[in-house]
């Protein structure tokens, strides 16, 4: 399902790049609450209480940190293996249906391709994830190249997945931009070097993230106003 809203004009106005690197749950997909209720119900399910404090830590980190947190939350007992699997299983099965994209995104790669711009996904899900849901929601043959965990050895909030999705477009990070929900994510693409732009979902920007000096924006209708009704 694609959803869009009007256009609106945004205080903000980027600068000039040549690449647009795009996180993918939360920001290109409207996923994450779906995954937030499906991690309630496995907690549950699995006998622990989730809070949304926890769950707040977890989004947009990876598998292994996202284990981390748990097992720091809930002790060593924490069934994270059974719970992962649960996740997913029920995660695609919600799927099935279509995967919603978040307002202004098929708008904004579109024009984005128009101008010979190249773009591409950074994500901490894994490639089988990655590729399902972006070819369910009908963009996965928008992008140049997908970088998933599979393909880096160090996951957000390392720079890494950004480093290697600018490499394989052929673009110096400087001169790309990045678009993320996650502070996680931001901090990644920040380290890159990379003109920063947050999206918040369920996460909004804090101080640290403000200290950055990165963008924040409500919306990718925002950015793409931002990008370009300046011409």
């Amino acid at each position: 399902m694609i959803t869009s809203s009007p256009l609106r004009s945004p205080a903000t106005r980027l600068a000039p790049f040549d690449a647009a690197i795009f996180d993918m749950d939360g920001t290109l997909l409207d996923t994450e609450s779906v995954f937030r209720d499906i991690v309630f119900d496995v907690c549950t399910e699995l006998g622990f209480e989730m809070t949304h404090d926890v769950h707040r830590s977890m989004v947009g980190s990876s598998h292994e940190r996202t284990q981390q947190l748990l097992v720091e939350s809930y002790g060593v007992a924490f069934p994270y293996a059974l719970f992962d699997e649960k996740c997913r299983v029920t995660m695609r099965e919600r799927s099935h249906a279509g995967v919603p994209v978040k307002a202004g995104a098929v708008e904004f790669i579109r024009e984005l391709r128009a101008r010979g711009i190249p773009t591409a996904v950074a994500t901490s899900s894994r490639n089988p994830h990655a590729q399902h849901h972006l070819g369910a929601a009908g963009l996965l043959d928008l992008f140049e190249t997908v970088v998933t965990r599979d393909d880096v050895v160090n996951p957000k909030p390392h720079p890494e997945p950004y480093l290697t999705a600018a490499s394989r477009l052929g673009v110096e990070p400087a001169r790309c931009l990045a678009l993320e929900d996650s502070h996680a994510g931001v901090r990644a693409a920040h380290a890159a070097g990379m003109q920063t732009v947050m999206v918040p979902d369920l996460v909004l920007a804090s101080d640290e993230i403000h200290a950055l000096g990165v963008h924040v924006m409500t919306s990718l209708v925002d950015v793409h106003l931002a990008a370009f009704d300046h011409d």
